[in-house]
C-alpha cells in the first residue's frame, strides 16, 4: 500500500512540475507510469520508429498515422488539441512541434500538462529531435541506426548529383486565402537545398516571408514550387486562380517555360517527416527533369 501511495505521489509531481519546466526528464520507458501523447503525425512517426507506446495521438484527415497507434485515443487536430481529453489521459509528457509552440504553449501551461516542443523545421533538426527523445527513453540504439541510414542516404544522393547545375528555386506556401514565401529556414526550403537546388530566399531567422511579386520578377527563379499547409486541393485551386488572373506571373521565365510545380503536402508540409525520402525523389525529377 505504501509503495502504491509513493508511486501516485511521484506521478502527480511529474505532471505538476512538467508545466513549469518543459525540459524536465520524464520517466524512462523501462519505468512504470510512462504516458506519452504525440500531437502531430510527424512526431508519431518518430515515436513509432523508436518503439514507444502512446496514450494519445492527434486526429488527421490528410495523413496516415502509424499502424501501431490506430486504436490510441485521439486528442484533436494538431493546431487545436483538446486539453480536457489530454488531461484525462494523465500524460507524463506531451510532444508537439516547435512550429505550433506559439499556439499551444500557454494552453499547456494553463492545463498543467507536462510538455516538450520538438524542432521539426528541417531534416537535420528532425533527427536531432529523434536523438533527444531516444536519450530520454533509453532508445539510443534505435536512434543511432536511424541517423546512420539518414546520413548514408544523403551522402549517396548528393554525391551522385554534385556535378549537376543547381536550379534557382522559389517556394510558395499556400494558406487559406493567401500564400507566403518559404525561406531556407523552412522545412520545404531545406528540402530544396538537400535536393541540390538554390532557394532564392534565405533568412537567418524567419521560415516564411510576405510575398512581393515585383521583387520576385527581378530574381527570376528557374523553378517555382507550390505547396500548402492544409486543405491541399482548395489551396492549389487558389494558386491556379492567382497565376491566371495576376498578370505579374506572366513575366516569370519559370511560368513561360512550364516549370511551375504543385507539391503534395504529405511530403512538403510545415514540418519534417519521414516522407522526406520520397520528397527527395520528387524534387530530383523536377530539378533535373529525368
Amino acid at each position: 500500500m505504501r509503495k502504491r501511495l509513493i508511486g501516485m505521489i511521484v506521478l502527480i509531481c511529474m505532471i505538476m512540475t512538467g508545466c513549469v519546466d518543459q525540459h524536465q526528464k520524464p520517466q524512462s520507458q523501462s519505468e512504470t507510469g510512462t504516458r506519452i501523447i504525440a500531437t502531430s503525425v510527424a512526431i508519431s512517426q518518430i515515436t513509432d520508429l523508436l518503439g514507444l507506446d502512446l496514450v494519445g495521438i492527434c486526429d488527421t484527415k490528410s495523413f496516415k498515422i502509424p499502424e501501431r497507434y490506430e486504436s490510441v485515443t485521439r486528442v484533436g487536430m494538431p493546431m487545436g488539441p483538446d486539453m480536457e481529453i489530454m488531461r484525462s489521459l494523465k500524460p507524463t509528457q506531451v510532444l508537439s512541434p516547435t512550429s505550433l509552440q506559439s499556439f499551444l504553449e500557454e494552453q499547456y501551461k494553463e492545463a498543467k500538462l507536462p510538455y516538450k516542443f520538438l524542432d521539426m523545421s528541417s531534416v537535420k533538426a528532425m533527427y536531432d529531435s529523434i536523438d533527444e527523445v531516444a536519450k530520454e527513453y533509453g532508445k539510443e540504439e534505435e536512434a543511432k541506426k536511424l541517423r546512420s541510414e539518414y546520413e548514408n542516404l544523403l551522402k549517396d544522393y548528393q554525391e551522385k548529383r554534385k556535378d549537376k547545375e543547381k536550379p534557382k528555386v522559389l517556394v510558395l506556401m499556400g494558406l487559406p486565402g493567401s500564400y507566403v514565401i518559404a525561406t531556407n529556414n523552412s522545412y520545404v526550403g531545406n528540402m530544396v537545398e538537400l535536393a541540390g537546388g538554390i532557394n532564392i530566399f534565405e533568412d537567418d531567422v524567419e521560415e516564411f516571408l510576405p510575398i512581393n511579386t515585383e521583387e520576385l520578377v527581378k530574381m527570376q527563379p528557374d523553378v517555382i514550387l507550390r505547396t500548402s499547409h492544409t486543405m491541399s486541393e482548395e489551396i492549389m485551386d487558389e494558386f491556379d486562380e492567382e497565376f491566371k488572373t495576376n498578370d505579374i506571373w506572366k513575366h516569370f521565365d519559370a511560368v513561360k517555360n512550364g516549370r511551375v510545380y504543385n507539391l503534395d503536402n504529405k511530403y512538403f508540409g510545415m514540418s519534417a517527416t519521414m516522407g522526406y525520402k520520397e520528397g527527395l525523389k520528387i524534387l530530383d525529377e523536377i530539378f533535373y527533369e529525368k
